[in-house]
């Protein structure tokens, strides 16, 4: 089973390159992120090998699942999932961040993890509760399991090109590190590659200077993987998204 996560930053601008990229690595699973659309709008009709699922409500956030293996028992949220909206004083609606289904066998989960922006925002507090209320659920269920996409988190100083200029900044606290660690004392473990960099921000031009970050990874239970890497050559392409794909082969 080849599984893959990307986040896309716009399915419907990158509908060709995701195609493209499904036949050139002959993925089963493909965990979407940023797919940036409503589930209207998703392009469905580009993917007649896989079957879809999606979940979005704007032009923000988004997040799929393609399967050419089956899918089955879609689920669009995890217990315990908090809403958010910047004004307290306003209902804290669930976002499009997390969908998961059956694929032969395997609960995978393509997720979105909230950003944070910055320490003082109350957007850090949304992303730390966010990921303390999946490790709970993760800890509370049995068989195999994949969660695959953007975690937002460097877990370590190597996972950023220059720990000196993230000081004071959201991605490298220690707060969201832990978080990231919680998942694996759930009993998960990093099957993605847990070095070189998976995201290269547009400004800078960090990809041609090898400013990345490791953002982007898969975390499994009670599954074998045998291969993995990041497809930094689809990040290189003219009109890529910001992050490159993951891939990794699981022994089932």
């Amino acid at each position: 089973m080849r599984i893959a996560n990307w986040n896309v930053n716009s399915a419907r601008t990158r509908v060709t390159r995701m195609t493209d990229f499904l036949h050139r690595h002959d993925i089963d699973v493909c965990l979407v992120q940023e797919t940036k659309c409503t589930d209207a709008q998703f392009p469905y009709d580009a993917f007649p090998d896989y079957e879809i699922a999606h979940l979005g409500f704007n032009q923000w956030n988004g997040v799929a699942i393609l399967s050419r293996i089956g899918l089955t028992d879609v689920e669009t949220a995890f217990p315990g999932q908090p809403g958010f909206h910047k004004d307290p004083t306003k209902p804290q609606e669930i976002e499009a961040r997390a969908i998961s289904a059956l694929c032969n066998g395997v609960r995978v989960w393509s997720l979105y993890v909230p950003n944070g922006r910055e320490i003082a925002d109350p957007h850090y507090d949304y992303k730390l509760r966010w990921l303390h209320a999946l490790a709970n659920h993760v800890s509370h269920t049995t068989g195999p399991l994949v969660l695959g996409g953007d975690f937002n988190i460097a877990p370590l100083d190597a996972h950023v090109w220059s720990p000196a200029a993230f000081v004071g900044l959201t991605h490298v606290t220690e707060p969201e590190r832990q978080a990231f660690d919680r998942l694996l004392e759930a009993g998960l473990t990093v099957t993605s590659p847990f070095t070189g960099f998976s995201y290269w921000d547009y400004k800078g031009a960090r990809f041609d200077r090898g400013e990345g970050m490791l953002i982007d990874f898969q975390l499994a239970r009670d599954i074998t993987a045998t291969n993995s890497l990041i497809d930094v050559k689809e990040r290189a392409g003219k009109g890529a998204s910001d992050h490159a794909p993951v891939i990794v082969d699981y022994a089932l």
